[in-house]
């Protein structure tokens, strides 16, 4: 089947089973999606599909034929930089799929979804409600948060 993943078209023989995780980090060699609790309870998995972000453990790839998937490696935004300037990471197992998933919250934020917090502008309650489905077992949160802030302000 072909895939579409950071904008390039890729073909690969694969197992009507196989998870679009195990896809890309088996076959396709990007190995940036991490592979956590393979539940999609924790997130570290996060990666963008058609722009929205999803748990990759749980789509399975053959369901993605027309869809275009970016992975941290294609990634090319703000947030990484400031991640970065605020330390945004401890052991960064996580930090790709806290990535991922702070692009797609920015872009639901700028397209004017709602969130269980409900708060009009983008506040450290609204962040954190937003950006709960991505776990990091070792607690950079308050330093994520400024950094995915910020992004939102460039």
């Amino acid at each position: 089947m072909d895939l579409v993943v950071n904008g390039t078209r890729r073909s690969v023989d694969l197992d009507p089973r196989t998870t679009l995780l195990d896809a890309l980090r088996e076959h396709l060699g990007l190995t940036g999606a991490k592979k956590g609790c393979d539940h999609g309870q924790c997130g570290a998995c996060t990666v963008l599909l058609d722009g929205r972000r999803v748990n990759s453990c749980l789509i399975l790839a053959i369901t993605l034929l027309g869809s275009s998937v970016t992975t941290i490696e294609g990634v090319d935004h703000p947030v990484q930089d400031k991640f970065l300037e605020h330390d945004g990471f401890q052991c960064g197992y996580c930090t790709p799929g806290q990535i991922c998933s702070a692009v797609g919250m920015l872009d639901e934020v700028s397209k004017g979804w709602p969130s269980a917090v409900g708060d009009a502008e983008l506040t450290d309650a609204e962040i954190r409600e937003r950006m709960s489905g991505n776990l990091c077992r070792c607690g950079a949160y308050p330093n994520m948060i400024p950094a995915i802030r910020e992004a939102a302000a460039q």
